[in-house]
């Protein structure tokens, strides 16, 4: 993918100004009320949004009165209460055991919002989001087992996450923008052009030690490991990858934000920057595909099935980088199927699979 550049497209919505719409939203707003919600405030774009469906639960959690009223921040809360007894969490337990305080915690379900800033494979926005509840979740203390370290009374393992229920929600379902860092709003083409950048710095920083290594044959040859891979600084990340491969097959014909969420990073953490993201795809395969014992023919006769049940052409060689539905053996199969003349792709679809093939990768 060509990385034309860096620049965005102008008046961009950013973090701050998604934030500031959503406590906008009733609770209970779905999918539909969000992306309508997105499109009046930004009318240069038309969003659509979707709800993934995954479940986590987060860590903030609350201190709750026996009427619901919130006290206090559970971790900072109970640190306090650990103070009271000089850290004797025998004396805490006791104490509380025999109270009516209770806990509140969040969870939630990813969402994603998406709009169009452009023709190309990475011209869109993606805004991503958690739809939550707040829940009373269960005593502030469980009364029957002593805890026997403050960690065990810092995180509640008590909580039974299957008992959530409705008649134990306080509030929401309501939107919340992601905490991941650099995840939250992307514009992807100017995310895909500093994966880009980063990547060729990081290779060109291993320049002195690419230059000595070598490979050794079996028969003892030995050959420069630059002169075997002379395009090795100019490999792509996977992100990039990903984005080049989709532009240049059949499923060009449709958006990436269609059919795919991304779970997007980019932070530093001891002085690294790590930065890209996982594909999260918006429709799977009821049935996972491996090769097992079954010819190239009938592997083509399979992904083509896959193709019409996601509604993708070429889609099941997207699914195949992801690895969940579509086992990277089976592209590794059609490749020489390509090679030995047996099958036939178009010829868009056999250059990338087979330049995958050459040199692979995955999510």
């Amino acid at each position: 993918m060509t990385e034309n550049a860096d620049i965005a497209p102008t008046r961009l919505p950013d973090h701050r100004s998604v934030e500031a719409i959503l406590p906008q939203l009733p609770d209970g707003a779905d999918e539909k009320a969000l992306a309508a919600a997105l499109s009046e405030a930004f009318p240069s774009f038309v969003f659509f949004a979707v709800n993934y469906a995954d479940e986590y639960w987060r860590v903030e959690r609350s201190v709750l009165a026996a009427d619901g009223t919130r006290i206090a921040e559970y971790r900072s809360w109970m640190e306090a209460e650990l103070a009271k007894d000089k850290g004797d969490v025998r004396a805490v337990w006791n104490r509380l055991r025999e109270s009516d305080l209770q806990i509140s915690e969040w969870h939630g379900n990813s969402a994603y919002a998406f709009a169009s800033t452009g023709p190309g494979a990475a011209d869109y926005l993606q805004i991503s989001l958690g739809r939550e509840v707040e829940w009373r979740a269960g005593p502030i203390v469980d009364p029957t087992y002593q805890p026997w370290s403050q960690d065990e009374l810092l995180d509640p393992s008590w909580i039974k996450h299957g008992d959530l229920s409705d008649d134990k929600v306080l509030a929401g379902p309501l939107y919340r923008l992601t905490t991941r860092a650099g995840g939250g709003v992307v514009h992807l083409r100017t995310f895909l052009g500093r994966c880009a950048r980063l990547e060729r710095a990081k290779r060109e920083a291993s320049r002195p030690e690419m230059e000595q290594r070598v490979w050794v044959d079996s028969d003892g040859t030995q050959t420069p490991f630059l002169q075997a891979q002379p395009d090795w600084f100019e490999s792509a990340p996977r992100e990039v990858r990903f984005f080049q491969d989709w532009e240049e097959s059949s499923a060009r014909t449709a958006r990436v934000y269609e059919h795919w969420a991304l779970d997007i990073r980019d932070y530093e953490h001891r002085g690294e920057r790590d930065i890209g993201f996982i594909t999260r795809p918006l429709r799977l395969p009821a049935q996972r595909l491996e090769t097992g014992e079954a010819s190239v023919h009938i592997l083509m006769d399979r992904i083509e099935a896959i193709d019409r049940e996601v509604g993708l052409t070429f889609g099941w060689f997207f699914l195949m980088t992801h690895g969940n539905r579509v086992d990277p053996g089976v592209g590794e199969a059609i490749a020489r199927g390509l090679r030995e003349a047996r099958v036939r792709l178009p010829d868009q679809d056999a250059r990338v699979l087979l330049r995958w093939a050459d040199r692979s990768y995955g999510f």
